[in-house]
């Protein structure tokens, strides 16, 4: 019998089996702003990719929550086209375990592929540690965790 614990099965146990619930602050049409260096300037958020929700109400995504978006403002070969993005700000205050509230000054996100690297090289601005924690790549690239 084989005792291997894959890779980050003890901090899935130690939060439950699950990730930390953020209350979810970005809703589908919500103009966000491009964290990274891509070219993108604007974000609008078309689908939060793994939502499962209701009849009638409106996706919504939290800070680390992967979405779709399209670019609004930018360079002209990125206009009018879907990426993926990473939630890595939210203006909606949200909890964490340690009963702090977490509030930032702008909604933003950062692209991403489909394998989930960066698109860009850097990232300007604060990230949140729900979003760093989750996507390592994101955590990598960015200057400063809050």
């Amino acid at each position: 019998m084989s005792s291997k614990v894959r890779p980050g099965a003890l901090f899935a146990r130690a939060m439950g089996g699950q990730r930390p619930k953020v209350t979810r602050g970005v809703q589908c049409g919500t103009v966000l702003r491009c964290a990274d260096n891509t070219g993108a300037r604007n974000l609008r958020l078309i689908q939060v990719i793994g939502y499962k929700g209701r009849l009638r109400r409106v996706p919504s995504a939290g800070v680390g929550d992967l979405i779709m978006t399209s670019v609004r403002k930018g360079t002209p070969d990125m206009r009018k086209k879907l990426f993926r993005a990473v939630v890595v700000r939210q203006r909606m205050p949200f909890r964490r375990a340690e009963g702090i509230w977490v509030q930032f000054e702008d909604n933003a996100a950062v692209i991403i592929t489909t394998e989930g690297e960066m698109k860009g090289s850097e990232i300007k601005g604060p990230v949140a540690k729900e979003a760093a924690e989750r996507w390592p790549r994101i955590a990598s690239a960015a200057s400063i965790i809050v």
